[in-house]
């Protein structure tokens, strides 16, 4: 169980410390013939994936310094992982490769409405440990980012909670982005016994609407959502109230950086969407870059316009690394919004 610590003042974030994401790296396979279930797919591609890596690369491509700390296999997929890292600049001095277990896989496909699907076959990821944070030199972060996909398994689950202490310990801002994959946890209640105690110890909470339906009830609507965790109590916690953003794919996004400051809605951009996978990374990934550069102040409607921007062009091209926009790509497509 993570414990309550005493918290010096809070450091605003900088822009020249890097973001450290913590998790796992892997190969998606993603269907690639069009089927919409994936025991109807006969085709697939295969690229690079894993949420905290995916968004590295976007954090890089948007201006700002990354770590990456994490484990892949001594295979070529892990090869691979860490050449496609290393060439968006993301600093990968914290990637581990072990020869203990093989890199891990998962395939994606969007159902019939086009949101996105996956299913994990666990490897390497899941051996992220102790030392892996104490050599990950979290301090010198100006925010930790983490998923769920890592409190699955041990011992990266401990790991996490571990960083997470840390990370409040030195008041560097937690994002904790969602991925809630129900395959990967033995019971729903599971899922909540692991998620629940690093939500009231995050600054920045972003997940789904089906993400949070894993948490709470499978009716919950997105406004009650975004007011549940807005009002919850931070524990542990002295870097400012929590801000909540809640996406549903092309029914746009909700969210609320205070309690009482109301649960507003944001519409989805309408783009030439061809594949999900990423959007989200890449919505984690502008938001991040917008507040780190206000040192975490508040959350207002042009962070969530910028990330909401970065998700929609995530999707108008195949696998999650290519769809993610440079920061002069994001700024040339809002200036067009803004003009039409």
């Amino acid at each position: 169980m993570l414990s309550a610590v005493d918290h010096a003042e809070p450091v605003p974030s900088d822009r020249n410390r890097p973001v450290l994401a913590l998790g796992e790296a892997l190969v998606d396979f993603i269907v690639s013939d069009g089927a919409n279930a994936l025991e109807l797919a006969s085709a697939f591609v295969a690229r690079i994936g894993g949420a905290p890596a995916n968004v590295t690369v976007a954090l890089r491509r948007l201006g700002l310094r990354s770590k990456f700390v994490g484990v892949v296999g001594d295979d070529p997929f892990g090869d691979r992982i860490r050449a496609t890292l290393d060439a968006e600049h993301v600093d990968v001095s914290g990637l581990r490769v072990t020869s203990d277990f093989d890199t891990t896989v998962a395939f994606a496909w969007k159902d019939a409405a086009g949101d996105g699907h996956f299913e994990l076959f666990r490897g390497a990821d899941a051996a992220l440990s102790g030392q892996d944070v104490e050599r990950a030199e979290l301090g010198q972060a100006s925010t930790l980012v983490i998923g769920s996909v890592a409190l699955a398994a041990s011992p990266s689950r401990r790991s996490i909670e571990h960083a997470v202490e840390i990370a409040n310990t030195l008041s560097i801002p937690v994002c904790f982005d969602v991925n809630l994959r129900p395959t990967l946890w033995p019971t729903p209640e599971a899922a909540k016994m692991a998620c629940l105690p690093l939500v009231a110890r995050c600054r920045l909470l972003k997940l789904s609407l089906d993400d949070a339906r894993g948490l709470l009830q499978p009716d919950v609507q997105p406004e009650a959502v975004v007011e549940h965790f807005a009002l919850a109590p931070a524990v542990g916690s002295t870097v400012g109230p929590r801000m909540v953003v809640l996406t549903d794919g092309n029914r746009g996004c909700w969210y609320q950086s205070a309690a009482g400051a109301g649960v507003k809605h944001m519409p989805a951009f309408s783009v030439n969407a061809v594949e999900p996978t990423g959007a989200g990374d890449a919505f984690t990934a502008g938001l991040l870059h917008r507040l780190i550069q206000s040192g975490f102040s508040e959350l207002d409607d042009d962070d969530v316009r910028y990330a909401a921007a970065a998700g929609a062009l995530a999707t108008t091209r195949h696998g999650a690394l290519d769809g993610l926009p440079t920061e002069t790509i994001l700024n040339q497509f809002l200036a067009e919004r803004d003009a039409g």
